[in-house]
């Protein structure tokens, strides 16, 4: 059930908070780029991550109107199913307060049912979703959130001026918590300050965030023990492909980490039983990389979901007794 902890099997979860004009597109580029691997973005902002194409190599999805959850959690899932390295979404802000978004949603349910308590408990299982798409994805993941921008006079060799600051992000409260290391990127100069960071790497320090700065967080990542399966493959080469069984030996791994988290250890036999039958194979090794996926995407759902990891249980309890 248990087994020796190490960072090599952990992804990033990377934040970059700012105002318009902070720099967040450049710098998640720039940090994806130093983390190696093919790199994927979820694009909301009208295509303004393509303006870079010239300076690091990616694929994007762009996305629009409505930002439901929903779409988020897809384009996470196809990400994944691809291959990926790294997955930057630009922005999550839109997920929250963009057209179609969770607050959008929410204002909607509260007019239908005319109480706006009731209506967050229609809306968070939506906004839980996307948090645990993006928390649990075989991928880095790196998002950027914008913040709502304040101004206020400051002095500067004995001159007064009105410089523009960021402010709390806009995303739900909290939600930066969730994240392993989150930066807050001031208008000048483009310069990071972590205001969570559980590396240690760069507490107290001001820098411009580079794919040095990718390079270092990876470092860290792989001190603990050898790189997961997916590493592995791709920082050999940023051009070359992920090799399928390595892929797969990592989604195992997740799964099995996964599926003990949620308390299941006893369950183990009755539940390789009942995906061996649902999918037609002997043995978990023989699953294809879209079908481990399909169970990760079971388990998170169980995890955030309290009937869903009932009905499981009753499932497996169901395979013992057959058994």
């Amino acid at each position: 059930m248990f087994h020796k902890a190490h960072r090599g099997t952990s992804k990033l979860r990377l934040a970059l908070m700012g105002p318009a004009g902070s720099g967040k597109t450049f710098s998640a580029l720039q940090i994806a780029k130093g983390l190696g691997g093919r790199i994927a973005m979820i694009d909301t902002e009208r295509g303004s991550g393509s303006l870079y194409s010239h300076l690091v190599d990616f694929d994007v999805a762009e996305l629009t109107p409505p930002f439901s959850p929903d779409r988020y959690v897809e384009a996470i899932s196809a990400a994944e199913q691809a291959g990926y390295a790294v997955l930057i979404i630009d922005s999550l802000s839109h997920a929250w307060a963009g057209p179609g978004g969770v607050l959008d949603i929410h204002d909607k349910v509260t007019k239908a049912v005319r109480n706006s308590f009731t209506a967050w408990r229609e809306v968070t299982p939506d906004h839980n979703r996307l948090v645990d798409a993006m928390l649990g994805s075989a991928c880095h993941v790196i998002v950027t959130l914008r913040t709502k921008t304040a101004y206020e006079v400051v002095s500067e060799g004995g001159k007064t001026k009105v410089a523009k600051i960021g402010l709390a992000p806009q995303q739900r409260d909290g939600l930066e918590y969730e994240f392993t290391v989150v930066f807050d990127l001031s208008i000048d100069g483009h310069v990071a300050t972590a205001t969570k960071d559980r590396t240690s790497l760069f507490d107290g320090n001001y820098f411009t965030p580079d794919a040095e700065t990718g390079i270092k967080i990876l470092e860290w990542l792989n001190a603990g023990g050898a790189a997961s399966g997916i590493d592995a493959a791709q920082t050999v080469a940023d051009d070359q492909p992920v090799e399928p069984e390595r892929k797969n030996a990592f989604l195992l791994d997740t799964l099995d980490r996964m599926f003990n988290q949620l308390g299941l250890g006893t369950h183990v036999e009755a539940y390789q039983a009942y995906v061996c039958e649902r999918y037609g194979v002997s043995g978990l090794e023989d699953l294809e990389a879209n079908q481990l996926t399909e169970q990760l995407n079971l388990l998170r759902q169980c995890k955030m979901r309290e009937e869903k990891l009932k009905q499981l249980i009753t499932i497996l309890e169901q395979h013992k007794k057959a058994a």
